[in-house]
């Protein structure tokens, strides 16, 4: 069995393109080192492998059932999450003191993303919890931080976040659960909750979940939505367990892939009272439940950026130790057959591969690296500075690697051939259950219009400056460099192509032809997403340059491997921008006009 992730290229990423050792000079993370980082990666690869990667696809044809009165689940899920918990993984990025071990971000990030990459299923649980922990971190009272995030924390309780509805979908401004104020200052829920993944199982002791609600007498719209913790057994001031409060499972939804995460249909208050909590102010909700939403996002993407790699590291070795063919040039039919990795089709769909996971490992770990250097630094305006660069990025982070790494899957099985297309290797799995990341939490069609209609013209347009503002460093820290001048250049030129777009379409909005200007949103996160990838993949090119300069002989394929990446990217993907470029620059009106009939 293959590596799950080649721990060279995480090395690489962490420590010599995002130095991520640098870290340590701060306070909060001055108790760490690079061995410390390093000792996690290796534990979290090791529990991942023996505890995880095992009942992958056991899990997956064996998915949740439910009797009607619980849900049941393979018995190696809990025993993988408790290996989990007892690791100490599930508090890992929080502070100690909550019992968490203050990592940074990134690492916490790279470690989870080792068990996303041996079973997505299994580890959706703890990805979760993690979330609306943070949430509670930042938003919750320090009364519900000790009744709900300790022991959430601590793997006693899990968390969920219920947002969509049946009727609403993503279009949360038209939910209808209904909070009704009670005498004692808590709220009474009414209504139902649709794919809420974790919402009912025996994992843990209890589920909290996190809940968007109308308080009665709200402004219609995002407006008048509120966040409550709505706990599935009431929890006492002490923090005993008390009765079961009124949330019940109405059926399980069964899906394509990622099956092994219960997926849920919840009613609220239908057949007895259900006690929900207000977090934060009414009416705020939309606001706070962002909190988890784009840490999830940056989750998501980083989700499907490890499934498409697991996916890359098992075609890969297959193409190393499969034999079949023979090069075009050899006429002789009695010659051996060679590795299939050595016909140049395959090699194109290696590289293609390559390119994707490894662009998306880059791109996921930068903005974990943001989120750390947004916890630590003290001036005010790098920390706005910071934010506004995440902001802009992180619907790429979701969309990006939720795209083109779920590609990297597809090309996996054909890598394969007819056996990838069975149950009797994993890359069929992985295929299926990276199909959910571009549809979960926001669909990448609802990132496009975050993107071009908020992140990019929010203050003035001020995010997008700062992120063109660091790849216009990186193209100047390439000057004079004779093998990667070529792709600073075109980098450079579809920059500025972004630059020309962008005010295009500004000038649309301004007109007020809203829908015009939105029209090409999904073209539009696809020209600066590859954009975004392909600064990243100079960054790493260059950071290779410098490694084959005192590399030992053992180094030398692997820096070399990179430039060439580095090149397959920006002579075969990076063009894909320019295409976008010139699509709304004509501000092409051809999806926006075709009449509903027509079709």
């Amino acid at each position: 069995m293959p590596e799950l992730i080649n721990r060279r290229d995480l090395d690489f990423l962490l420590h010599e393109v995002l130095d991520v050792a640098a870290l340590c000079a701060y306070p909060r993370f001055a108790h760490h080192d690079r061995e410390t980082f390093d000792a996690v990666i290796e534990a979290a690869h090791t529990l991942a492998v023996e505890q995880f990667l095992p009942h992958a696809a056991k899990l997956d044809a064996n998915e949740p059932t439910f009797d009607g009165e619980r849900v049941h689940l393979i018995p190696e899920v809990k025993q993988a999450l408790d290996a989990y918990i007892d690791a100490g993984f599930l508090s890992a990025a929080f502070d100690t003191e909550v019992g968490g071990m203050q990592l940074p971000y990134t690492v916490s990030s790279a470690a989870l993303g080792i068990f996303n990459a041996a079973n997505v299923g299994t580890a959706g649980y703890p990805f979760l919890t993690a979330a609306a922990a943070n949430l509670l971190r930042a938003h919750g009272s320090d009364a519900q931080q000790a009744r709900y995030m300790r022991p959430m924390l601590q793997g006693r309780f899990f968390g969920t976040m219920c947002l969509s509805e049946p009727q609403a979908g993503s279009s949360l401004g038209d939910i209808r659960t209904r909070a009704i104020p009670q005498p004692d200052g808590s709220y009474q829920l009414v209504g139902n909750k649709m794919w809420i993944s974790g919402g009912e199982h025996d994992l843990s002791e209890n589920i909290v979940h996190l809940v968007l609600a109308r308080i009665d007498g709200a402004p219609a719209g995002t407006k008048g939505i509120s966040l409550f913790i709505v706990s599935k057994f009431e929890v006492g001031a002490d923090g005993a367990i008390g009765r079961r409060n009124g949330v019940r499972l109405v059926g399980l939804n069964h899906k394509m892939g990622y099956r092994g995460t219960v997926n849920t249909v919840l009613s609220f208050g239908e057949s007895e009272v259900c006690r929900g909590e207000l977090v934060g102010q009414p009416n705020h909700g939309l606001a706070c439940m962002f909190h988890m939403m784009n840490e999830a996002r940056i989750g998501v993407g980083f989700g499907a950026t490890m499934l498409g790699y697991a996916g890359y590291q098992f075609a890969l070795d297959y193409a190393r130790n499969r034999p079949q063919g023979r090069p075009a040039s050899a006429k002789d039919p009695n010659s051996p057959q060679v590795m299939i990795i050595e016909h140049t089709d395959v090699r194109r769909m290696l590289l293609q591969q390559k390119a994707y996971v490894e662009g998306g490992l880059a791109l996921c770990l930068y903005c974990a690296r943001l989120v750390d250097e947004m916890a630590v630094v003290a001036d005010a305006a790098q920390r706005e500075s910071l934010h506004l660069l995440l902001e802009i990025l992180t619907p790429i982070a979701k969309a990006w690697p939720s795209e083109f790494c779920l590609e990297a899957n597809k090309l996996a099985i054909q890598v394969l051939g007819g056996y990838g297309y069975t149950r009797d290797y994993p890359v069929e799995r992985l295929y299926r259950d990276n199909r959910l990341n571009p549809i979960h939490e926001g669909t990448n069609g609802i990132q496009g219009l975050d993107l071009l209609g908020r992140k990019a013209m929010m203050k003035n347009g001020a995010a997008l400056q700062l992120l063109l503002a660091r790849i216009h460093d990186e193209i100047e820290a390439t000057r004079g460099d004779e093998t990667l001048d070529e792709y600073a250049q075109v980098l450079q030129q579809a920059c500025d192509a972004a630059v020309r777009v962008t005010q295009t379409l500004g000038m649309t909005a301004a007109k007020g032809e809203v829908d015009l200007f939105l029209a090409n949103a999904s073209a539009y996160l696809e020209m600066l997403g590859h954009i975004v990838v392909a600064w990243l993949w100079l960054r790493q090119a260059r950071q290779a340059q410098r490694g084959l300069q005192t590399a030992a002989e053992v180094d030398h394929d692997f820096y070399d491997g990179k430039l060439r990446a580095c090149r397959y990217f920006f002579r075969y993907e990076l063009p894909r921008a320019a295409r976008a470029a010139e699509l709304l620059m004509r501000l092409d009106d051809t999806c926006l006009s075709m009449p509903a009939a027509a079709f």
